[in-house]
């Protein structure tokens, strides 16, 4: 099999995040909002799951949102905590819950091990995403549920732009600043791929305002977000650079109050580890009604033009 693309520097996004754990809980918005709307999908949920994974707990959002839930419906009875930040994973684990370092590209976990796996924001540093995918279908048992969310193919549009121009600006050239992101659009078809059931991908926004587009980079670094791209420029960014692309963004983008937006595009996942209990696709032909009797029309051979209505 040919190997996935080096997208990202996952070295360099392990000692970022590790980085990040220490101030993490000033940052920690943005995951803690999207953790909130991806659980909210367990209420529709009338079962329980008594061993759940989180991957990419950063540093134990998730953990701490399951137990102040009530029990009912998508309750976990327990809950495993894993992140590519071994600092990050220490901070889950002061939660309450065993946590450890993992990646999600290699993830060390035997077949059929959870009933619940839920990522958060994780998932868009990963290179092979069709073969994480397949880890996590194999990690689930018959029957389980994944519900992930991910940074999406739109998001800090704004950013990049202003980055891009200013650095054009200043030397002349430009190299990637923001990294690149996944297309909603590709990801149910990665589902089916990877051998999940009913898979589903659907896209929310969530978008945020900053006092200067200096302050959105420096709540991204707080986050462990930074830009983490293989081909990226090794050199520190000149200040030249970074001052422009502030005014570019205030220019082009900034509130009447001072203020500059800032949207997340947000992909939701949801799928299943296929079981036989789950609703399956008919065979074709073994409908037991016709669609023309249902909808009150006359059915006809295909091929078969139609008599055009007389609209006189």
């Amino acid at each position: 099999m040919n190997e996935a693309p080096k997208i990202f520097d996952r070295a360099t996004l392990r000692q970022r995040r590790d980085r990040a754990a220490r101030g993490i809980a000033a940052h920690d918005f943005l995951f803690r909002e999207v953790a909130d709307r991806l659980l909210e999908r367990l209420d529709d949920v009338r079962r329980t799951f008594p061993l759940a994974l989180d991957l990419g707990c950063h540093n134990g959002l998730v953990g701490q949102i399951l137990g102040a839930r009530s029990g009912g419906t998508g309750a976990v009875d327990r809950l495993i905590q894993s992140d590519l930040s071994p600092a990050m994973a220490g901070l889950a684990a002061a939660t309450g819950s065993p946590a450890l370092a993992a990646d999600e590209e290699a993830l060390p976990f035997a077949p059929a091990s959870f009933d619940l796996i839920v990522s958060v924001l994780s998932l868009h540093w990963v290179n092979d995403l069709p073969g994480c995918l397949l880890q996590v279908c194999q990690a689930l048992k018959p029957d389980g549920l994944f519900l992930a969310a991910m940074i999406g193919g739109d998001s800090l549009a704004e950013l990049r732009a202003a980055l891009l121009q200013a650095e054009i600006d200043v030397e002349d050239g430009a190299s990637p600043r923001v990294s690149p992101f996944a297309d909603v659009r590709d990801m149910g078809g990665l589902l089916q791929r990877a051998g999940f059931a009913l898979p589903v991908a659907d896209v929310d926004s969530i978008s945020v305002t900053y006092p200067s587009a200096l302050a959105l980079m420096q709540e991204l670094r707080g986050m462990g977000e930074s830009n983490a791209d293989s081909s990226r420029r090794r050199a520190v960014t000149r200040r030249e650079i970074l001052l422009r692309a502030a005014a570019l963004y205030a220019e082009r983008h900034g509130t009447a109050e001072g203020r500059i937006p800032a949207r997340f595009e947000i992909i939701y996942l949801t799928g299943w580890r296929p079981h036989a209990s789950q609703p399956q696709a008919l065979r074709p032909g073994s409908a037991s009604a016709r669609l023309a009797e249902a909808l009150g029309g006359k059915e006809q051979a295909a091929g078969e033009s139609a008599q055009p209505k007389d609209k006189s």
